[in-house]
């Protein structure tokens, strides 16, 4: 069951140009601490700005804690790291990187959660890691994605949740000392804004709540459906729940992903069209750029904004975090941003067009689907379920 919290300031931030800037300047205004996590950090512009100004933080007594994922940051620049540590920066790694010859399970469980709280009083969510919009191959238009800044007493647990993921991996790296409370925060005031509520992904009593969410509000749905996902590849459950709202007469859209970034789930995603399509589900592709976007509003009421994909690897086996929403206004704002996209960057995908699809490229897009269940399977998870194999 989600715990909405009321009483939350929500601001919609549609991409790294809305993003950062309003992280840098709550960076800039820190006094007592900073918690940061990200799957990527790169050494670009926009790295480079966000790690001065955590070292300015820093040198001014702020406790800043930096961790990253092994995979998603395996690049990390030395020179930052160094830059990082020196001023003072608690830096780790989650999970690091091991042989790329190495198959282990723990390879696959990241940290994806794009998570950052400042001073227990201001926090953000989202899709957006530390990098640089137009860090993308060939430099097309910049990437498409969302965070969310919260105010309100919702970043409390926001809060607790980052402090909560350091604890644990600092365990595991031999720092048993667990964080306590050396700064006297001041408790969060209810706000005028929505009900709020942050749901994060883990292995340990949080395995599918973010997935949960989505099934309920989805199963509830009376209107409309509109998920706009990077890389969408639900389990069958999640399937016939979209299959079934159509057939209750909700309209059902999928703005998903339609540049190749990642070969295998690109094409594995476009396994599933055929039954969509003949289902009555709407798809419609991103093509001005590349869509990164974790997004979902249901009924102009339910929204959500996160990390978490709508796959395997996100639903199964990352950490993930996103703030689901119940509130009018901020549901009407996303909802007009991303038909802003549609209009401008986007095109559906006819059903008559793709039922007649090739046989290659329908056997290309099987091949994909294998080979993502087989990942799946490799991890000790079961693609369609959800489950672990043990438990069948």
């Amino acid at each position: 069951m989600i715990h909405f919290v009321p009483g939350n300031r929500l601001t919609l931030l549609v991409s790294g140009e809305d993003y950062f800037p309003v992280l840098l300047r709550e960076i800039a205004a820190a006094r007592s601490e900073i918690y940061l996590e990200t799957y990527i950090y790169e050494h670009d512009a926009t790295g480079i700005a966000v790690t001065e100004a955590l070292v300015a933080a820093a040198q001014r007594g702020v406790a800043v804690h930096v961790l990253v994922d092994g995979f998603g940051a395996h690049a990390f620049h030395p020179d930052m790291r160094q830059q990082l540590e020196q001023a003072g920066v608690h830096f780790m790694v989650y999970r690091p990187q091991i042989s790329p010859w190495t198959f282990k399970r723990q390879r696959l469980r990241r940290l994806h959660r794009k998570l950052v709280v400042v001073d227990g009083q201001t926090g953000f969510v989202g899709g957006i890691n530390i990098i640089d919009d137009l860090d993308t191959p060939g430099h097309t238009p910049p990437r498409f994605d969302y965070a969310v800044q919260v105010t309100g007493p919702l970043v409390a647990i926001m809060r607790a949740s980052a402090r909560h993921v350091w604890s644990v991996v600092a365990w595991t790296h031999g720092q048993h000392k667990l964080i306590r409370d050396r700064i006297d925060l001041p408790t969060q005031a209810h706000l005028p804004g929505g009900a709020a509520a942050f749901v994060v992904r883990d292995n340990i009593g949080h395995r599918r709540d973010i997935e949960n969410a989505y099934l309920d509000a989805i199963r509830k749905a009376k209107d409309e459906i509109l998920i706009a996902n990077a890389y969408f590849l639900p389990g069958r459950q999640f399937r016939q729940a979209l299959i079934q709202a159509v057939r209750r007469g909700v309209k059902v859209r999928l703005l998903l992903q339609g540049r190749v970034e990642y070969w295998l789930l690109h094409y594995a995603s476009r396994a599933l069209y055929r039954n969509f399509l003949k289902n009555g589900v709407e798809i419609i592709e991103y093509h001005r750029s590349f869509l990164h976007a974790k997004v979902a509003v249901i009924d102009g009421e339910w929204a959500t904004v996160g990390s978490s994909n709508i796959d395997p690897f996100s639903l199964m086996l990352a950490r993930e975090a996103n703030i689901v929403v119940r509130d009018r206004e901020f549901a009407a704002i996303l909802k007009g941003s991303l038909e802003q996209a549609i209009a401008i960057g986007a095109h559906n995908i006819s059903p008559e067009r793709w039922l007649g699809l090739s046989w290659r490229m329908r056997l290309l897009t099987w091949l994909a689907l294998a080979g993502v269940r087989a990942l799946s399977a490799l991890a000790g998870f079961s693609f369609e379920t959800g489950r672990r194999n043990s438990e069948r």
